[in-house]
C-alpha cells in the first residue's frame, strides 16, 4: 500500500482520521511542520464529545516538541481547535 501524500500546513483537521491514529499522526506532523519552520499548528478536533479533544491534549501534555497549547481563538475554531506551540517557535 502506497502511503497518501499529505500537505504540511499551520493546520490539521482531525475529522477525517480514527482516534487510534492520532498519536502516530501527530508525532509525524509536528516532525514535520518543524522541519519547514511551522512552530504554531491549529489543531481541529471538533466540539463533538470532547473525547477527541480530550486524547489530543493528553498527548500535547507529553509531547517532547510542544512547549505549549491552548484552545483556539474564537475566530479559529474556539474550543473545536487546539493551538499548539512548537518547540523552536520565535520568541513573542
Amino acid at each position: 500500500m502506497e502511503p497518501i501524500e499529505f500537505p504540511i500546513s499551520d493546520e490539521l483537521d482531525l475529522h477525517t482520521f480514527r482516534p487510534s491514529e492520532v498519536s502516530d499522526l501527530l508525532d509525524d506532523y509536528f516532525e514535520e511542520c518543524l522541519a519547514r519552520g511551522i512552530f504554531s499548528v491549529r489543531v481541529i478536533h471538533g466540539k463533538g464529545t470532547g473525547a477527541l479533544k480530550k486524547r489530543v491534549r493528553a498527548i500535547l501534555e507529553k509531547h517532547p516538541l510542544v512547549t505549549s497549547y491552548s484552545d483556539a481563538s474564537p475566530e479559529a475554531g474556539g474550543w473545536g481547535a487546539t493551538r499548539v506551540e512548537l518547540t523552536g517557535a520565535p520568541k513573542k
